[in-house]
């Protein structure tokens, strides 16, 4: 009853997008992928309308008299609209607006996702020498409007470019230890390897290509295999990682392997104080294993009422049409002059011969709008969980024997030697391996840096409230899991 009243008494927000839908009578500023549309890629009008009501709606029936260009579905509007008797409701929490179309912020965005597209198949491990590494980093620190990390002297170097906001992102190698440490999946023997996409493989470069995805007109081919099983070493292994996962694979994997490596429990948990007992269903690997899908559950729910139902936020492959029809005077979009100035864009055009967005999938962006992102959302409440579980101090060279890393060829492991290694703790690797999963989907091409950045903070914020309801419902004495925030702050739930 008290867990139920609390969450009872918890008051509405205030929802709003950032005002492109009603900015933009062509709807260019909105996501319409699915729906139909002319030559441009401009969405047919009565369409969207339709959309709209069902929007407004909120009804099974409503979404399924959107008028679609093609034979794809959209992609499970009504999860946004769901409830659940645990943690807060999914309406009750709220993301900022996504940056408008015409910001510089927005622009800044799309130029680190051209040369994410560029680099792809730059191996992590050569950031601090290659050139074109090097050419990626000056762009973005020049453009005031980046928010990625930057250095002491606010520099995007080959060593923080395309990290995650957390510091702890910024510890050790780029690839987390919780992707590449061997564990057992049960009796399965699971080294790190990974089924891959072939270097080079990119798609949706070609105009008519683009335009029928944007209408939804499937199928789509299958994407392009390496033969040979690899550890994560670049960008498209990471994409090619997030294209088949299903929901919290990635944490559940994880916890397997702390709970392996004997990773010490959360100071809170009650049964570091007793003898003659041990948890299992509650406070044991059972319970924290299976917490991250539930967690994962309501989270990906959350972000599907930001998605459907507050902002609808275009993806970056309809942005890179906008770019291509206003670099190539098919038509003229209010887009910030930094982006089709870039260096990114000219090398793009130069290596695929358009000004669209490469992508790593053949079939490009999924069918639902951007902002937030589901990955960021799953792994910002999954990353909460295992933070309830184990000690996120606890020294990962102590715990592991040091830090991994892929070798050039993705064919072993090989030792890790940076200044700050020794920093590195079950926390920061946890934080790292959600900075991995949700940049992964940018590295793909079908997302935007803030959608990962809020998709995690409401990720956690979901799973904060979850916790905090069952803390009312255990039979042990419990004080409360310590927890360290993505922005540092330490609570205690």
């Amino acid at each position: 009853m008290a867990a139920a009243e609390e969450e009872f008494e918890v008051s509405a927000v205030s929802q709003g997008g950032n005002g492109d839908e009603s900015r933009y009578s062509d709807r260019i500023g909105s996501y319409s992928k699915g729906l139909p549309h002319n030559s441009l890629g401009e969405v047919e009008p009565g369409a969207y309308r339709r959309f709209l009501e069902a929007v407004e709606r909120q009804s099974t029936e409503a979404f399924e008299n959107v008028p679609l260009g093609g034979d794809q579905a959209l992609v499970n509007p009504m999860a946004g609209v769901a409830f659940d008797l645990e943690g807060v409701d999914i309406q009750k929490l709220a993301c900022p607006a996504s940056p408008e179309l015409a910001s510089a912020t927005r622009a800044a965005e799309m130029v680190e996702l051209y040369w994410m597209a560029l680099l792809r198949d730059v191996n992590f491990s050569a950031y601090e020498t290659d050139a074109r590494v090097t050419a990626a980093a000056q762009e973005l620190s020049g453009l005031t409007a980046f928010s990625g990390p930057r250095d002491g002297s606010g520099r995007v170097t080959g060593i923080n470019l395309f990290r995650g906001f957390a510091s702890s992102d910024r510890i050790g190698p780029y690839i987390s230890q919780l992707f590449l440490t061997p564990f057992a999946y049960g009796q399965y023997l699971m080294d790190g390897r990974i089924t891959t996409f072939a270097a080079g493989a990119d798609y949706l470069i070609e105009p008519g290509a683009w335009l029928a995805c944007q209408n939804g007109q499937g199928p789509f081919g299958k994407p392009k295999l390496d033969g040979e099983p690899r550890y994560f070493r670049n960008g498209r292994d990471l994409a090619a990682y997030v294209h088949s996962d299903q929901v919290c694979q990635a944490f559940y994997n994880a916890g397997l392997r702390l709970y392996a490596l004997g990773a010490p429990a959360n100071p809170g948990n009650p049964y570091l104080r007793l003898s003659r007992q041990t948890g299992f269903a509650t406070f044991g690997p059972p319970h924290f294993l299976t917490l991250q899908a539930e967690a994962a559950l309501r989270a990906m729910k959350a972000v599907f009422f930001q998605k459907w139902f507050v902002h609808r936020a275009l993806r970056p492959e309809a942005y890179g049409g906008l770019v291509h029809m206003s670099r190539t005077g098919q038509a003229s979009y209010p887009l910030d002059p930094s982006v089709l100035n870039s260096q990114a864009l000219a090398e793009t055009a130069a290596r695929h011969g358009s000004f669209l967005l490469p992508q790593a999938f053949p079939e490009g962006c999924p069918q639902h709008p951007s902002y937030t992102q589901a990955h960021g959302g799953v792994a910002g409440a999954c990353a909460t969980i295992l933070k309830a579980a184990f000690d996120g101090t606890a020294n990962w060279e102590s715990l592991a024997g040091g830090l991994m890393e892929s070798s050039s060829d993705g064919l072993s492991l090989v030792r890790h030697s940076g200044e700050n290694d020794s920093l590195a703790t079950v926390n920061s690797e946890i934080e790292k391996l959600c900075g991995n999963i949700a940049l992964a989907r940018n590295f793909a091409g079908v997302h935007w840096r803030s959608d990962y950045v809020q998709g995690l903070l409401l990720g956690e914020a979901m799973a904060l409230t979850i916790l905090a309801d069952q803390r009312e419902i255990y039979g042990e004495q419990f004080r409360g899991f310590e927890i360290s925030r993505f922005d540092g702050r330490v609570v205690t739930v």
